[in-house]
């Protein structure tokens, strides 16, 4: 399994390395062309910044009231709250309209396009295939209350059957420890999902001293010192969130900060299962 390539998201990593072979696709198209040859390069990169601030909108505007409580989280844009279907209906009429204002554009967008568009396609249909062989890690983890450290469990035995979210944190991590309000509201609201946050690395004492200064209450809450979670999940970044069905597999992995808008849609896929 393979969430993240360094500090990246998959996601972004796939995004952009269809982008660079759109582009040069298009660029080996347009080199046969006869002078001035067409830049193809900018018109790509607009279509790929058009298509994305379009996915970000329709996402916003699907799930609008989850941000109203805090509209700043609209800025977040880690939190994977995107509408892939709009951004390429986006990108597409955009690079349509470029072709219709300079006709030299047409053959060399038009195979940078469908190659960009057949690779993004195809790695991220290949990464989906990838997460859904996996299943729960059998790791042994530690479970701790707010002031200390308690017996040896796993994530089978905290699922209980049910969907799982898992969350790995640590508490010197500004985006973990931003989002774990989020996601305790959400344990609370769901009960019938079972939400587990596993601190990667750090001792009793210091998970501890976080939970005792914070507002709310977790449930499950383990430890996991040698991180081996994030080694089985393939993640170099954290936060990472991860969901499996009632089954043990993997549905979803996301690195990075989750809004209540990018939880909420996450939690709906798996409820849906």
């Amino acid at each position: 399994m393979l969430t993240s390539l360094g500090p990246f998201p998959i996601d972004a990593v796939i995004l952009l390395l269809a982008w660079a072979l759109a582009a040069g696709v298009a660029a080996g198209i347009a080199r046969r062309l006869p002078e001035p040859r067409p830049a193809v390069a900018p018109a790509l990169l607009d279509a790929l910044l058009v298509g994305v601030l379009a996915a970000r909108v329709g996402f916003v505007l699907r799930w609008w009231r989850a941000y109203l409580a805090d509209p700043w989280a609209v800025l977040r844009l880690g939190d994977g709250g995107y509408l892939g279907w709009l951004g390429v209906l986006a990108a597409l009429a955009f690079l349509v309209w470029r072709i219709r204002r300079q006709p030299a554009l047409r053959q060399p967008l038009a195979w940078g396009a469908g190659v960009g568009l057949a690779v993004w396609l195809g790695l991220g249909l290949l990464h989906a295939r990838m997460l859904a062989g996996a299943v729960l890690p059998a790791v042994t983890l530690e479970l701790q209350t707010a002031t200390t450290p308690a017996a040896r469990t796993d994530l089978a035995a905290l699922a209980g059957g049910r969907p799982l979210v898992v969350n790995l944190w640590a508490t010197w991590c500004p985006p973990c420890r931003r989002e774990m309000p989020v996601l305790a509201r959400a344990q609370a609201a769901h009960p019938q999902v079972a939400f587990v946050f596993a601190n990667q690395g750090e001792t009793p004492a210091e998970v501890a001293a976080f939970l005792q200064r914070q507002p709310f209450a977790l449930q499950n809450v383990v430890r996991d010192p040698a991180s081996a979670l994030m080694q089985a999940a393939g993640s170099r970044g954290l936060p990472t969130t991860l969901f499996y069905d009632a089954r043990g597999h993997l549905v979803q992995a996301h690195m990075g900060e989750l809004t209540e808008a990018g939880l909420a849609r996450q939690l709906q896929a798996l409820q849906a299962r």
